[in-house]
């Protein structure tokens, strides 16, 4: 017995012929639901470790990217909780505004009502009963991949408590005079009817129309260029580059603005590139963002010209119509008056679009809500330079300070009802009252409170803090704040990452939210194409759990899983890694019937075979790497480094060189039993993290501990008489196995090259004097299919490896002369493709015109043929002569 596993006397069971996913993964996970594996306790003296789970819409469903984040998660806390820490995985859901309240609204549209035809408290309680039916899909899926988490602390961002803290926060930033009220231009989206983040805004190149417009007559005319001619109603001024003098005669006068009979100014603003088009640019402060900004510097005034729904307002023969509408019908008017320069459609550029409902989003200038994010994002950029806070992998560090050493002024507010109602009152004569949560708001004749919400990501800002209790300094917090590490996306370190860390510092006395920001790729098809739907190429992952076990869609994952790096998968590779599942699954069931056992101390190294001490030293030296890899988040490495110490090393080599022990009997074979369960033990606990559910199923039948979920994690195993300070190692026996590996591997590669069948005998003569591969005869006889030279024995060909010798009579095994014929043939056809890349790239023409990729490929059919031509001889060369 070990220090490192649980275990008791116990008979083995039987494990059935084939692994099933979809007859276990369900019941073992209600299992360790109802046991309280997953739950955290406040009041342990173990030492915590903390993730909080990115909060998924209640709006959404799992996808492939949920998958393959919270199995990165999963990985980390269950092998922290294997180590003895306190761990929590913190679940909950994000109450997703506008998406929310989208999804609502269109099931009151199939019913013909309208938000509005409810009225707001009536419409929140209808959202509130929708979330309580449908919301919340992905807390089952979730079980479904086998998420970790402690499902008793499970968290809404508007549940009470959380609500309590956006109130708390907002009213210390109000009185901190870090929240204010002021007009500004926002991203405005015409359908939902709000103003959204840059997170919800997604760009695309669309086909629109570059025109270039006169303004003004004559020597004092100057030409501007617009994607959005529909805008130029609202144009307030022209601006030049103070040091361009084409228009330096023109700065401090006026030009007509055609179509509206108002004159413009022209001002100097250093803004403009004289580089790009004709070096002046319209002026629209109240929808353009930079128009915006010039017009502050000039004190410009801001002439809004369409209304929340991109409805034109200004008087005149386009007010009514719809902004594409206008467009179209400006441009032509415009066109009719001669001021047209010139057009070029289609013109490609970058549009920004609603994320939610796609419709393209329009600049507006707005009287919004906004954190001043200042000494807020200072302070989240001095934590990480400080060494606070780690970025992993550390060149993400320099996207962070490019962010929050830039960051503008944070729209919060949003026109929607589902969400955090902005707790600010007015006051008939003009007060303006911030209530906090223990305040009482103001009542009374002509009181009303702002009809906004906040920002979604105001209050998942909070989470890492929120969900522990706070703003109350409940045992929670104190246990479990900071966390210990954050595993996100990368593409949402501005967004969601740079607000925890502002609110966070901010909140909670400077101290950060996290000690680690792990950040992790995307996930894409196996061409490296975005997945969507629009493209053809989404998955719903549950597929393919279903198909293949949630086993093999997290390794397939975590397999990819290199840090800040996108991950290509394909459904192949989740078949690769089932594949991967049912081989440990056999290898376990072999084990078992042929007495492997954890039970007993090791036997001492004098008592184990090269083979036994072969393992144990490379089980140790596994054992290192995986636990550096993880400290690391290095996934992909430490996956890899599982998969094939697995697979080839025990499976494929100790499994099948120890047969020939087993068969024997006796000392030996049951030193190498006790060691095949020590190996198979360890394994299983160090794939567990990555795989829960095949693993749980064949540790808890080899080891008849309770479960490997809270088996520990494995340490340096021990073997008496051989102790070392990073457990038993064994360079001698490591060299030893690797030179028997490499002769089989050589004598595998010469019967495949002969044409033999695997599993067909053959005569041989092994000479293994001078080399310590005699102890290994009879399991090289076994794996290499070779018999003993009997009378008549005739060696036709000899093989010298790593100082050994292996003779083998083929004369009765193959057609010689059939086999003469079909090698003759293939070196033949390896000789005439030498021929004809040797004269193509021999023809000086054709490597003048021929693309580089082109010769290259050509290089390589002919460094290949050379190779077939070598190997092709040499197989003629060994085959008997007549």
């Amino acid at each position: 017995m070990t220090e490192n596993t649980q275990q008791s006397n116990h008979s083995a069971p039987e494990l059935p012929t084939q692994y099933t996913p979809a007859d276990v993964e369900g019941p073992l996970y209600e299992r360790w639901v109802e046991r309280g594996y997953f739950e955290a306790d406040e009041k342990s003296d173990k030492p915590p470790y903390t993730i909080v789970i990115p909060p998924p819409n209640v709006t959404g469903s799992l996808h492939l990217g949920h998958a393959f984040e919270h199995t990165l998660i999963d990985a980390l806390t269950r092998r922290k909780r294997m180590q003895g820490y306190e761990t929590l995985w913190q679940p909950g859901m994000d109450h997703a505004g506008i998406a929310t309240q989208n999804v609502v609204e269109r099931e009151l549209a199939k019913e013909g009502v309208s938000r509005h035809d409810l009225g707001r408290e009536a419409f929140v309680e209808r959202v509130w009963q929708w979330k309580n039916e449908s919301g919340g899909q992905i807390s089952g899926q979730m079980r479904r991949l086998g998420d970790g988490v402690a499902w008793s602390r499970e968290r809404f961002t508007m549940d009470e408590g959380l609500s309590k803290a956006v109130q708390t926060i907002f009213k210390r930033l109000y009185d901190d005079e870090l929240i204010y009220r002021a007009e500004r231009i926002i991203n405005w989206c015409p359908r939902c009817l709000t103003a959204i983040s840059d997170i919800e805004v997604e760009y695309q190149d669309d086909d629109g129309e570059l025109v270039s417009i006169r303004y003004g007559e004559g020597d004092n005319s100057i030409v501007v260029a617009t994607t959005r001619a529909e805008t130029m109603l609202g144009d307030t001024a022209v601006a030049v580059h103070p040091d361009d003098e084409r228009y330096a005669h023109l700065v401090g006068t006026e030009i007509e603005l055609p179509l509206t009979g108002r004159r413009i100014p022209v001002v100097a603003d250093e803004h403009v590139d004289p580089e790009f088009g004709t070096g002046a640019v319209k002026v629209t402060p109240a929808h353009d963002p930079n128009d915006f900004e010039i017009g502050r510097r000039h004190d410009l005034p801001n002439l809004a010209v369409l209304d929340e729904r991109g409805v034109i307002t200004a008087h005149g023969p386009f007010q009514g119509l719809d902004r594409f509408e206008a467009r179209s019908a400006i441009v032509g008017a415009l066109r009719a008056e001669g001021r047209i320069v010139s057009e070029k459609r289609p013109y490609t550029h970058s549009v920004g679009h609603c994320s939610r409902c796609k419709t393209t989003i329009e600049p507006r200038l707005s009287m919004q809500w906004w954190v001043k994010v200042g000494p807020l994002a200072k302070a989240a950029g001095d934590a990480v330079r400080d060494g606070k806070v780690a970025i992993h992998p550390k060149e993400m560090e320099s996207r962070y300070f490019g962010w929050v050493d830039n960051l503008h002024d944070w729209c919060i507010s949003r026109q929607l009802w589902w969400g955090h109602r902005i707790p600010v009152w007015y006051g008939p004569n003009g007060e303006v009252v911030c209530v906090g949560p223990d305040d009482e708001a103001p009542s009374g004749e002509g009181w009303t409170q702002d009809t906004d919400v906040l920002d979604t990501w105001f209050s998942s800002g909070l989470w890492p803090f929120s969900t522990l209790g706070w703003p109350e300094q409940t045992p929670s917090v104190g246990k479990f704040y900071p966390n210990s590490v954050l595993v996100t996306g990368y593409d949402i370190l501005f967004f969601w990452v740079a607000r925890m860390m502002m609110f966070g510092l901010y909140a909670m006395d400077g101290t950060p939210p996290f000690h680690t920001i792990a950040l992790h790729g995307m996930v894409r098809d196996q061409f490296g194409k975005k997945m969507s739907k629009s493209f053809g190429n989404a998955v719903n992952p549950l597929d393919w759990m279903d198909a293949y076990g949630s086993d093999a869609v997290r390794f397939t994952l975590a397999r990819g899983a290199n840090p800040g790096v996108d991950v290509p998968i394909g459904e192949d590779w989740v078949q690769g890694s089932r594949n991967f599942a049912n081989k440990i699954w056999n290898a376990t069931r072999f084990a078992l019937m042929n007495g492997a056992t954890v039970e007993g101390e090791l036997p001492p190294a004098e008592q184990l075979s090269a083979t036994d001490r072969w393992i144990l030293s490379r089980l140790n030296s596994v054992v290192a790497e995986v636990d550096a890899y993880y400290d690391d988040y290095q996934f992909a490495k430490l996956s890899d480094t599982l998969f094939h110490f697995a697979w080839d090393e025990v499976f494929d080599w100790y499994v099948e060189l120890s047969k020939t022990t087993f068969m024997a009997g006796g000392p030996a074979a049951d030193a190498s039993r006790r060691v095949l369960g020590e190996v198979l033990d360890v394994t299983l606990r160090l794939l567990h993290p990555i795989v829960p559910f095949v693993t749980e199923t064949l540790w808890t039948a080899l080891t008849g501990g309770e479960s490997v979920v809270i088996a520990d994690w494995p340490k340096a195993v021990l073997v008496a008489g051989a102790d070392a300070p990073g457990g038993f190692r064994d360079e001698a026996a490591e060299r030893e196995i690797e030179t028997v590996q490499q002769v089989v591997t050589e004598v595998r590669r010469f019967r495949s090259d002969q044409g033999l069948q695997p599993g067909q005998k053959v005569p041989a003569q092994l000479e293994l004097s001078g080399t310590a591969l005699a102890a290994h005869e009879a399991a090289m006889r076994s794996l290499l299919r070779l018999q003993p030279a009997g009378e008549g024995f005739s060696a036709t060909a000899s093989l010298p490896v790593a100082g050994a010798t292996v003779a083998l009579d083929l004369s009765g095994a193959i057609d010689v002369e059939a086999e003469r014929k079909r090698l003759t043939k293939d070196l033949g056809a390896a000789e005439k493709e030498k021929a004809q890349a040797t004269a193509k790239l021999g023809n000086e023409a054709f490597l003048a015109k021929a693309p580089e990729k082109v010769v290259d490929k050509i290089r390589g059919r002919l460094e290949a043929a050379e190779a077939d031509i070598v190997r092709i001889t040499a197989q003629l060369a060994a085959l008997p002569q007549a």
